[in-house]
């Protein structure tokens, strides 16, 4: 009973696609294919295209010395972290040697 009641929709459905397609073979007909190539157009298309069109040296120069400032700052904050680094191993290497010489001085008493 289903299979009949789908098929039923399945033939109505194609009756109703041939009905709609030859109301509009006339049109399809008429229908007038351009003539430039779909890549003759696209060429137009980006030779219209000006990408240098709003192009501005200044503020090109603004983004890249922006871009050189912020690489300044960033290796000088690397650096910074380095010296911090090296200046925390240098007090450790004090204390150690100050606690060594306490250390022989009670012996010596």
């Amino acid at each position: 009973m289903i299979n009949l009641i789908f098929f039923a929709i399945f033939i109505l459905s194609f009756f109703g696609m041939f009905f709609i397609f030859f109301r509009k073979i006339p049109l399809i007909l008429a229908f007038e294919f351009p003539k430039e190539s779909a890549i003759s157009r696209f060429k137009k298309k980006i030779g219209k295209l000006n990408p240098f069109k709003n192009f501005s040296l200044e503020i090109f120069l603004q983004k890249w010395i922006t871009r050189i400032r912020i690489l300044s700052l960033k290796v000088d904050n690397l650096t910074f972290n380095w010296l911090k680094k090296l200046r925390e191993k240098q007090k450790k290497k004090e204390k150690r040697d100050d606690y060594w010489e306490k250390i022989k001085k009670a012996i010596k008493k």
